[in-house]
């Protein structure tokens, strides 16, 4: 139905609207208070590589069929309610991800890179079917897009990676030094690898390690198809989406071992930390924890690998 995880078991939001918004307007008011700089002024510090945003206007932005106002959980979550969260925290940059429930229209991520330049760098998503493909990515290449979302949806993945439009966005993006970014279950591994073949000039960032652990269940021979996909240099993974799985339960030490063997695998300079907002944020679950896993928590990580993984593959990605 949806590109996102938001209609899957991988999100399904249990969020209290009015907690939620009690949070979020509190957080602002401590968060904001003292550190909203000119927003015309790049801040520094870690880069949150993977948040949705979307506003209750619904009016100047409608969302499309087949979704309704009901299935916004949280019924907002704009630009100015995820900065309560993340400056707080050390993050200065954030990279947005087109929201489904706008499909291929891009206007609220558009409009929200230019309310912030410099803050937010944003992936798109675009009908690979559409005709004048490379006309519309090549437009959104120049309003500052960095890359674009790929979903299979209910589509068998092998015939949706091999369409003619589908390898249109490949080549685009590896001659606009964009990134594919790809939504998809250890299943479609395979399918990408072949794809890494045939086009490897592109780059790819892998989701919420290809949700292996969704289902509750870290397992290892998915981690190792991930895996093999360090040998295409220009592949990266996004280490993110905590809250959502194995034991989905702070403060995730459960996912060090997939951390670590993700680390040894691509190194630190092809991973990023993204929290998933505002997913990582319903009850239960709260931002700090996401970044302090990577930050804090995990031993094993030497201070170059968290500044990789907190900052400089996003930047060298998103923000180059």
């Amino acid at each position: 139905m949806n590109s996102d995880l938001i209609q899957t078991s991988f999100a399904k939001s249990s969020c209290s609207r009015r907690k939620f918004l009690q949070g979020a307007t509190l957080g602002l008011a401590a968060g904001l208070s003292g550190c909203m700089t000119s927003r015309s002024q790049p801040l520094k510090g870690w880069i949150d590589s993977h948040v949705h945003v979307w506003t209750p206007d619904l009016a100047s932005y409608p969302i499309q069929a087949p979704f309704r106002p009901a299935d916004l959980v949280p019924p907002s979550f704009t630009p100015e309610q995820l900065l309560a969260f993340t400056r707080p925290n050390g993050v200065g940059r954030v990279v947005l991800i087109q929201m489904s429930f706008y499909r291929f229209d891009n206007r609220y991520l558009l409009d929200s890179m230019r309310r912030y330049p410099g803050v937010f760098s944003g992936v798109g998503v675009v009908d690979e079917a559409a005709v004048g493909l490379a006309g519309v990515v090549r437009d959104l290449s120049g309003q500052g897009v960095r890359g674009f979302r790929i979903h299979p949806d209910r589509r068998e993945v092998g015939s949706w990676l091999g369409t003619e439009g589908m390898a249109t966005l490949w080549r685009m993006c590896a001659d606009l030094g964009l990134a594919v970014c790809p939504l998809i279950g250890p299943d479609a591994l395979p399918f990408i690898d072949q794809m890494c073949v045939r086009f490897p000039r592109t780059r790819v960032v892998i989701d919420h390690f290809a949700r292996i652990g969704v289902d509750g269940q870290i397992r290892q021979e998915s981690l190792d198809v991930l895996c093999r996909l360090a040998r295409h240099r220009n592949v990266s993974i996004k280490t993110s989406a905590f809250y959502a799985l194995g034991k989905k339960s702070s403060p995730y030490l459960d996912l060090a071992p997939m951390i670590r063997q993700v680390r040894d695998a691509f190194g630190a300079r092809r991973l990023m930390w993204g929290s998933d907002c505002p997913y990582q944020v319903d009850p239960g679950h709260n931002y700090t924890d996401s970044i302090a896993l990577i930050r804090d928590r995990l031993d094993f990580l030497t201070l170059e690998d968290r500044d990789w993984m907190l900052r400089g593959t996003a930047e060298k990605v998103f923000f180059s």
